[in-house]
């Protein structure tokens, strides 16, 4: 695998469906490129599963930098017609049919893992950087929401998890019950990312960081984790319960109406959903829902 991965790198980038990959020494930088808004759907699972097992199996990649080519959507959120196909996808990497445990994965792998955000990250997205190691946004442009509670479920990816443990209980349960979208300086004084930082010194910053990380021994890297996740992350099993609640949620009528309002409303499209959080505002006053 190390012999495939430097080969790719003798050609700069490595394409993808959903990807572009650049490698620089010890570091891949994944570029997320999912038009019309970068959905998570079943080929973007795909990708990522494949990125991750080629990133593990070759010794000489210490850290992986996620990143978005779309500069208004960083993961906008699940596709919610292809829940089914994710799941799929998803149990490749470990035999797990949940985005939670493929998240997850990326919390207790040996890779130093950054998302470096700009634009909108909401709800599978916004757990999808919350499983990585470290999180660092563009004050200009950065969104977050969990906005899953508005539709009648958990979040199922970890979110609730995650978020309870970074913000406090109280905090974790304003982000999720409001369903609003939290802008970069607030989402970094409530514990959601590291920092906010300018766009114009985000990349750089996010570049020098990962190298240095790279540059030391990586038995240190591995215990600091091992250690900070014993301390910090949730169990697995705790993860896969709200998976189920969520899948439970999604059969629910009031679920189904919901997200038939939502679609109506132009739920899953790029221009609605730049105010997401008005969209919902209107399914709460729709006597139908």
């Amino acid at each position: 695998m190390s012999k495939a991965i430097e080969n790719e790198n003798r050609e700069d980038d490595v394409d993808f469906e959903t990807l572009k990959v650049r490698r620089e020494g010890a570091v891949l930088f994944v570029e997320i490129k999912a038009p019309p808004m970068n959905l998570l759907g079943p080929e973007l699972v795909r990708d990522l599963v494949s990125i991750i097992q080629r990133a593990e199996a070759d010794d000489s990649v210490q850290v992986l930098v996620f990143k978005s080519a779309d500069p208004d959507y960083f993961i906008s959120h699940v596709d919610v017609t292809r829940i089914k196909e994710n799941r799929e996808e998803a149990a490749k990497l470990a035999g797990d049919a949940s985005l939670g445990q493929l998240f997850r994965r990326l919390s207790v792998s040996r890779l130093v893992t950054i998302a470096q955000v700009e634009g909108r990250v909401r709800g599978a997205g916004s757990e999808f950087v919350l499983a990585c190691d470290m999180r660092f946004a563009a004050r200009e442009s950065a969104v977050f929401g969990q906005f899953e509670p508005s539709f009648g479920v958990i979040p199922g990816a970890g979110g609730a998890q995650h978020l309870a443990r970074l913000m406090g209980r109280a905090r974790a349960l304003e982000v999720m019950l409001s369903a609003e979208d939290y802008d970069a300086e607030l989402a970094a004084a409530y514990g959601w990312i590291n920092r906010a930082l300018p766009a114009a010194a985000l990349g750089d910053f996010v570049s020098s960081l990962a190298h240095r990380i790279a540059g030391f021994p990586a038995a240190g890297r591995m215990v600091v984790k091992e250690r900070v996740n014993a301390i910090a992350l949730a169990p697995a099993e705790e993860i896969r319960r709200d998976s189920d609640l969520f899948l439970e949620g999604t059969r629910r009528p009031e679920f189904q109406d919901r997200n038939q309002a939502a679609m109506e409303r132009g739920f899953q499209t790029r221009d609605a959903e730049m105010n997401l959080p008005r969209l919902l505002g209107e399914l709460e006053g729709n006597s139908n829902v």
